[in-house]
């Protein structure tokens, strides 16, 4: 294990294995606590968060280690111009691994291009949320004691949802799961996702009522309408609290049912569910920690690590068309070579994996 960009490129031995070593270290994280003496994680979040980047310095300091970087790129040499891959170039040499957010699909592929350590993808864009998708791993662990035979819905925003594409794409590699998406037409899973379930042969269908669909859930994933996806502020205004959970809905839900959420909310969970015994999205957040150690210990430990910059080149193929994703980080950082890889007779792109192109002009 070299770098994290999506959790499809490690097998399910691995990805278990992180989430047992999760529990281990939540069991007894003071025999830990030495691990990283020395060790600087370099974090670089070009868009706002607060779990994710608390939960990942937290994490470093709990383990020994420390940490560098920005919450806010308008303070760095971004604002003076700098190139992204020259910003890793740097961050990377000052380092010993890098976590990045990032508002541009494929950023974190990208940047594992340029660097000379380890790089942790914590939401590029739209595409994927791999480390919020570990903690929602050791929460089904230790909630269901396994991530195989259940019904899992996930409920709002599902167009623009990272952490509903990373999910159940981990989850379709499970035995026995079923898929139930609740949303409006407006806001229904992407093209991407939906492609990746048909042709993995996982099943699932699409609801338009929380009500109707909840009776037959082992979990329920709700997500906020994410306001700074939307170009239009009409468009957001129709689609939030479109769905809403309350105790009134939960009566009609299993008595061992597990709500998550992978938070901030908005509207979407009335505070009175805060006190249901089914309510699990503040345990979720918490072992958020225990994820990430377990991640930041295991990236560490590998050997020979080596930038994934002469893998693509040998991988991707440069095609006379460009990604048709229009949030693809290629669109937007010119250096950056425009790369695709031939995926069972289609050709995707090397960033975000979008399978649609258009002519280069």
């Amino acid at each position: 294990m070299t770098n994290f960009i999506d959790l499809n490129d490690f097998c399910l031995t691995d990805v278990s294995d992180l989430v047992y070593d999760a529990l281990k270290i939540k069991e007894n994280v003071a025999g830990f606590s030495n691990k990283m003496n020395g060790k600087i994680l370099g974090s670089l979040f070009f868009e706002p968060s607060t779990r994710t980047q608390f939960s990942f310095q937290s994490a470093m300091l709990r383990l020994g280690g420390n940490f560098l970087g920005f919450s806010d790129p308008s303070v760095s040499s971004i604002l003076k111009g700098e190139s992204f891959s020259d910003t890793i170039r740097m961050v990377s040499a000052n380092s010993d691994l890098i976590v990045i957010r990032h508002k541009r699909d494929g950023a974190a592929r990208a940047a594992s291009f340029y660097s000379s350590c380890p790089i942790i993808n914590a939401g590029d864009g739209t595409h994927l949320h791999p480390t919020q998708t570990l903690t929602d791993l050791l929460t089904l662990k230790q909630l269901k004691n396994g991530f195989s035979n259940l019904t899992i819905g996930f409920c709002g925003d599902l167009k623009f949802g990272r952490t509903v594409n990373s999910l159940a794409m981990a989850l379709s590699r499970f035995k026995g799961n079923k898929f139930v998406f609740i949303s409006t037409k407006e806001l229904k899973i992407s093209s991407f996702l939906a492609d990746f379930l048909q042709k993995n042969g996982c099943s699932f269908c699409e609801r338009n009522s929380l009500e109707e669909a909840i009776p037959e859930l082992d979990v329920l994933y709700l997500t906020r309408v994410q306001r700074e996806r939307f170009t239009k502020a009409d468009d957001y205004e129709k689609q939030k609290g479109r769905f809403k959970l309350t105790l009134n809905t939960l009566n009609s839900a299993k008595s061992n049912l597990v709500v998550l959420h992978p938070l901030p909310r908005v509207d979407e969970i009335d505070y009175e569910v805060d006190n249901d015994s089914r309510a699990a999205y503040f345990l979720q957040a918490s072992n958020g920690i225990y994820a990430r150690m377990a991640l930041l210990l295991k990236l560490l430990s590998a050997k020979g690590f080596q930038s994934d910059f002469s893998k693509a080149n040998q991988q991707g193929r440069k095609l006379n068309k460009v990604c048709g994703n229009a949030n693809c980080i290629a669109h937007f950082e010119h250096d950056l070579p425009k790369l695709f890889v031939e995926k069972e007779g289609s050709f995707s792109c090397i960033y975000c994996d979008c399978t649609e192109q258009t002519e280069a002009h």
